[in-house]
């Protein structure tokens, strides 16, 4: 498969907000409200500082994406990069699009030379999902994670 990765533009958004409403379904069994997931997404594409999104593309279509949220480490002094939104698409799935997604960002985190760490997510359940991540290099860490809504 010949594809090429690069940052998310404007125009990718269309596709971002389906990929983000499919990923919902088939990982949590959640439906998003489309209506709040595309200004969100469009709020992202629209300023880096809230995060950034890098696409797989072949034959100019849009095949896997992953999302980097940013966390400030007082402890290691640094940036640790979240990844979020991690989707490939089905008729893409097993062929290294997420791989070569990953290596693009990491090259990314390098090339700022303040990133120290990358983390991510990921259902309890998905144990492939956990079987890719480990195969890349990810640790399974000792945190629980919790949440609180505010509004």
């Amino acid at each position: 498969m010949a594809f090429r990765v690069r940052e998310a533009r404007i125009s990718d958004a269309e596709t971002i907000v389906e990929f983000n409403r499919r990923l919902a379904e088939e990982s949590e069994d959640v439906k998003l409200d489309v209506a709040i997931l595309g200004p969100g997404v469009s709020a992202v594409l629209a300023d880096s500082s809230k995060g950034r999104y890098y696409v797989a593309e072949e034959n100019g279509e849009v095949i896997g994406q992953l999302m980097i949220t940013y966390e400030w480490s007082d402890w290691r002094n640094g940036w640790i990069w979240w990844l979020q939104s991690v989707y490939v698409s089905a008729d893409a799935r097993g062929k290294g699009v997420f791989r070569a997604i990953l290596e693009y960002t990491l090259k990314q985190a390098e090339s700022e030379n303040n990133v120290v760490l990358m983390r991510l997510y990921v259902e309890k359940e998905n144990h492939a999902a956990q079987a890719t991540y480990q195969r890349l290099g990810f640790e399974e860490m000792h945190f629980h994670l919790y949440q609180r809504k505010v509004n």
